[in-house]
């Protein structure tokens, strides 16, 4: 397989039928292989939800178009159900755990700014959010 204009024009027409916005291509050659690799071709619009892989490091490439990696470290907060304060003898399960992401960096990937691409490091919480139709190649081991 090559990837060339072409291939790209195909997965962006895809992207546009699709309601997501977005269009995976599984780059994997069988099934025993447990990575993952995938071409993406990402409209504006689309959205990535905040995510994060446990086990794995993950390197995006962009090969066109404009996005930006977002990093993001986990906040958590406790709220009580019943008040803003804790009344003595509350149990825990009386609180609510609810966490939010508060953005720690953003990485600009334009390869016709030389910006190709970046490692997000395992664990890290991420999303893309698209400025422009772009195509990334997504590796995670």
């Amino acid at each position: 397989m090559e990837i060339n204009k072409e291939l790209l024009d195909k997965f962006f027409e895809r992207a546009w039928e699709n309601p997501r916005l977005r269009q995976n291509f599984d780059l994997r050659t069988s099934s025993a292989d447990n990575s993952q690799r995938m071409l993406i071709a990402l409209l504006p619009g689309t959205v990535v939800p905040i995510h994060r892989h446990e086990d794995t490091t993950e390197s995006v490439i962009c090969l066109c178009g404009k996005l930006d990696v977002v990093i993001y470290e986990e906040v958590a907060a406790y709220e009580n159900a019943a008040s803003e304060a804790m009344p003595m003898g509350m149990d825990a399960q009386d609180v609510t755990r609810k966490v939010k992401h508060r953005e720690m960096q953003r990485i600009n990937l334009c390869p016709a700014e030389a910006k190709y691409g970046c490692q997000i490091p395992k664990g890290a919480w991420h999303t893309v959010e698209v400025i422009e139709p772009s195509v990334m190649l997504s590796v995670e081991c």
